[in-house]
């Protein structure tokens, strides 16, 4: 928030409504926005996120589409190159993956592949991450699988807030945005400024300053990590959360600048450990700040298997206690 807002431009709302409004802005600032995707329309998505927005702004613009993920996206695809900005609903992660080939080899190469003639300004919505009590194909976390591919940009908000103004970033860029919503956050309300502007998706913020260890988080473990600092406080431990925000690319600057600081780092997510996003964090930091570091770099994430049932996710994501588990193992170096 700026010194510039006022009482009247703050509402407080969750995050899941942080995106509702964000949708509203940007389809009343350009007509050319348009919402298609699964049950979006009368029922308002799964989640509620488009609710009432149909009523408001008609069929032609928010467009249920028929169960196919892949011909969604190849719809969307030529929307975006006759001129319009379309935002697509996933219903859920792993439902990504019909479509998987027009995101890949047509949406994420077709402003290369036409020398920069073409641009492909379409927003894929994908609700992401367990803790809701769903099984595999409810609960994944698809984000690195996207993040290998240049072309894509990818961002995930963790309140509501940046959900708000993200949105709307995402869906001005001239370039393909995949845009993951922590579905277990949804219902997380904040403060949301309708009038000054976040900073750019891409920018990575310290959601909580500290001088012992760095502690980096995204999307569904924001709010964790964030409670794992309170608890080191506890134990005289002072950790500096960073809110990634942008997965790609990576704010790696902003990293680099608090890991001299605290000569450690810890990178915490819901995807699985091996080979996810904290990899290459790890290395990128272990190659950049090789001399800064007082133990080696950290991650904290699912096992590499299988989503379970719902009964046995609490075992399969990470929990505040493997968060400090990894702050102590830091420290102790």
């Amino acid at each position: 928030m700026t010194a510039a807002s006022t009482l009247d431009s703050i509402q407080k709302m969750p995050l899941s409504k942080g995106i509702t409004a964000g949708l509203r802005k940007a389809m009343e600032e350009d007509s050319k926005v348009v919402l298609i995707g699964e049950d979006i329309g009368k029922l308002g998505g799964v989640f509620r996120v488009t609710e009432g927005i149909q009523k408001d702004f008609g069929e032609q613009r928010v467009i249920d589409a028929p169960l196919a993920e892949s011909g969604i996206v190849g719809t969307a695809i030529g929307m975006a190159i006759r001129g319009y900005r379309p935002v697509v609903e996933i219903q859920f992660d792993a439902f990504v993956f019909p479509a998987y080939d027009q995101i890949v080899t047509q949406l994420a190469k077709l402003h290369a592949r036409t020398r920069g003639k073409l641009n492909v300004p379409v927003v894929i919505r994908i609700p992401y991450g367990g803790g809701i009590g769903s099984p595999e194909h409810h609960s994944e976390s698809p984000e690195t699988v996207f993040a290998h591919h240049a072309g894509l940009k990818i961002m995930t908000p963790s309140n509501a807030n940046d959900a708000y103004w993200m949105i709307q970033e995402a869906i001005k860029s001239p370039d393909p945005v995949i845009f993951f919503e922590p579905k277990r956050q949804y219902w997380l309300r904040g403060d949301v400024d309708l009038e000054n502007p976040a900073t750019t998706a891409y920018s990575a913020q310290i959601a909580r300053p500290g001088k012992d260890c760095t502690l980096v988080a995204y999307g569904p473990l924001v709010p964790q990590a964030l409670d794992a600092a309170a608890a080191a406080a506890e134990e005289g431990v002072d950790l500096e959360v960073i809110d990634l925000r942008g997965l790609n690319p990576i704010d790696f600057p902003v990293i680099e600048e608090s890991v001299k600081k605290t000569g450690r780092l810890v990178v915490a997510h819901e995807a699985p450990v091996f080979l996810g996003l904290g990899s290459e964090i790890a290395a990128r930091i272990s190659e950049r700040c090789f001399y800064h570091l007082e133990a080696p770099v950290l991650r904290v994430g699912a096992p590499h298997a299988p989503y379970p049932g719902s009964k046995l996710e609490q075992h399969y994501l990470p929990d505040l206690d493997r968060i400090l588990d990894a702050v102590d193992r830091a420290m102790d170096f």
